[in-house]
């Protein structure tokens, strides 16, 4: 049976504590269930992250195969096909928790804030992908001594890419009937711990 919306956060949260303390259990009969998961998939749980190589959010949750869907992009952006990748999530795997996760010292957010501090250029993609972080950032008080700023600017861009999702008609209709819920979280690359945060 799918657990709901809390019990996939709690499965989430354990897994993590296992990975903090050096416990990670991951599965020993692939075969098996490689075999199991040939016909379908039911992940309990999406996760929006960053393309950091520190942070594969199956490691960090502890989780299995068949158990994340999961969707990479440097900053956690949400572009038009990462929207359509969680919509599918959402509407076929009706998985009941999503999860943006950032992570310190996010070098696509750093880059972010030095484009507007610094007049930084960086490849036309690259600026593309810098073009989608900003708008998260505009409310960060650029004065703030430098690790802070990029702390403070890393939780912002998480909660932009919340606001992203959560202005979409589909997940207004998911969340209202009660059948999922949208958290935010980053994770801090030196601890292992994946802090969820409160709020919007």
């Amino acid at each position: 049976m799918r657990p709901s919306a809390d019990e996939a956060l709690s499965r989430l949260q354990d897994g993590n504590a296992r990975f903090v303390r050096g416990e990670a259990q991951f599965p020993t009969h692939l075969p098996e269930i490689r075999a199991a998961l040939a016909d379908g998939q039911q992940p309990f749980a999406t996760i929006l992250g960053c393309s950091d190589s520190r942070v594969p959010p199956e490691l960090v949750f502890g989780a299995g195969l068949g158990e994340l869907f999961i969707v990479r992009l440097a900053g956690n952006v949400v572009s038009a096909e990462v929207m359509g990748t969680l919509q599918y999530a959402g509407m076929h795997l009706a998985t009941p928790l999503f999860v943006v996760l950032g992570h310190e010292g996010c070098g696509a957010v750093r880059a972010a804030l030095d484009a507007t501090s610094h007049g930084s250029s960086e490849g036309s993609r690259i600026e593309v992908l810098l073009k989608s972080i900003l708008p998260g950032l505009a409310g960060v008080d650029r004065e703030l001594e430098p690790a802070v700023l990029l702390s403070r600017a890393v939780e912002a861009n998480v909660r932009w890419s919340l606001r992203q999702l959560r202005a979409t008609p589909e997940v207004q209709t998911r969340q209202a009937e009660g059948l999922m819920k949208l958290v935010g979280a980053v994770y801090e690359l030196e601890a292992g711990r994946v802090r969820f945060l409160d709020g919007p």
